[in-house]
């Protein structure tokens, strides 16, 4: 039996990101159920604790190469010395990828996504992009941000041809990404399902996410003004730190609404606020993918989303939730007005989505994977 041999290459592992914990997972499976050799190859770890936990059949190599050490120099000196640990970056890489002598290289589009590609050691390439194309360009602070992000993307598309496979999340992100003929998509996933599910007679609706402008937090709480005066024993229940909490306070505060909508700081019990909703809704102005929608359906909850790029048109159809347009308040408040008002609606939608979700389980994607690797290599499963 050929044991597949596979490089994850990553900045760190000692964040507690989105990413990291999809690598964390990915990784895993794969060294403890698959069998397969895996190695995580990191530029700037510095001898920092992993945050997740990794299985220990994991090896992990760190290049110390630390581009982030150099972030509060000025743009010039941090320019140069930037192209300079590129240059030791791809050295230390290459050797490695030839001593190990890998099957797959999987590049998480950090700085070697440039470059790996290049490196000529007979593995296959893979680059993952865990966001959505237009999230930096959607997110960008001025005009001029904006134009120098979309040509950003322009040499990007450039270097992602030259790659075996780039994974993309979501269905609506490869087409934003003009189906690119090496472009597929590979959701995220789920661990497992929750044994318990929500029994939707708590008048409460959830939304959990970064205090932070993409999340669009202050459009739901204008959205939740018109739902009140309909529904004025409901309440909304908000969970998330970020730099947006003041601004929103006040803004509830503005609106009479302390009452009925509730900053909450961000819990890792946050399953047990799914369990005691009735309804989760979704006010991004854009995502990468929009883990929450799956971790809500897996509690049973029906989802009220605007239809942002990218993850709610792929994961949201209309017998789990309602979508509307982006920055719709009207609309998100119809909506969500409709679920309080109809429990058989929510329990409908509610037993629709536990029974979608199961498509998005880690035994399920991980089939995904592992085919893509087999297809690659051309080895039968």
């Amino acid at each position: 039996m050929i044991i597949m041999k596979i490089v994850y290459c990553i900045n760190g592992t000692y964040n507690s990101g989105g990413m990291e914990k999809m690598l964390m997972n990915k990784a895993n499976y794969c060294a403890d159920v698959l069998g397969y050799e895996i190695i995580i190859v990191t530029t700037e770890q510095k001898g920092r604790t992993h945050f997740f936990a990794f299985s220990p059949k994991i090896k992990f190599v760190d290049l110390n190469i630390n581009y982030d050490e150099d972030k509060n120099l000025n743009i010039l000196v941090r320019l140069l010395l930037k192209e300079k640990k590129k240059r030791l970056h791809r050295r230390r890489l290459t050797r490695l990828l030839y001593e190990v002598s890998p099957d797959i290289c999987i590049s998480m589009f950090d700085r070697d996504m440039s470059f790996l590609w290049k490196i000529e050691d007979g593995s296959k390439k893979i680059l993952e992009y865990h966001f959505s194309k237009n999230a930096k360009v959607l997110g960008a602070s001025s005009a001029l941000v904006r134009f120098l992000q979309k040509i950003r993307i322009f040499f990007w598309i450039d270097i992602i041809r030259n790659y075996d496979r780039f994974v993309v999340l979501t269905e609506e992100d490869k087409i934003a990404w003009g189906n690119l003929p090496n472009c597929c998509v590979i959701p995220n996933f789920l661990t497992e399902l929750p044994d318990k599910t929500s029994t939707l007679s708590h008048k409460r609706v959830i939304s959990v996410g970064r205090l932070s402008y993409e999340k669009g937090f202050d459009l739901l709480i204008n959205a939740w003004y018109i739902v009140h005066r309909m529904c004025p024993d409901w309440q909304l229940f908000i969970w998330g730190n970020g730099e947006q909490h003041k601004e929103l306070s006040e803004q509830l505060d503005k609106l009479h609404l302390l009452d009925s909508v509730y900053l909450m700081p961000a819990t890792s019990q946050i399953g047990n606020e799914y369990l005691n909703s009735s309804i989760y809704a979704m006010s991004s102005r854009y995502e990468g993918f929009g883990m929450v929608l799956l971790e809500a359906m897996s509690y049973g909850l029906p989802i009220v989303s605007f239809s942002c790029p990218c993850g709610p048109v792929d994961l949201v159809s209309t017998s789990v939730g309602r979508l509307v347009p982006v920055g719709d308040i009207k609309q998100l408040a119809q909506k969500l007005i409709l679920l309080m008002e109809d429990q058989n609606l929510r329990k409908e939608l509610g037993d629709n989505a536990r029974k979608e979700i199961r498509q998005y389980l880690q035994s399920e994607i991980m089939i995904k994977w592992d085919s893509l690797f087999h297809s690659l290599l051309n080895k039968s499963l």
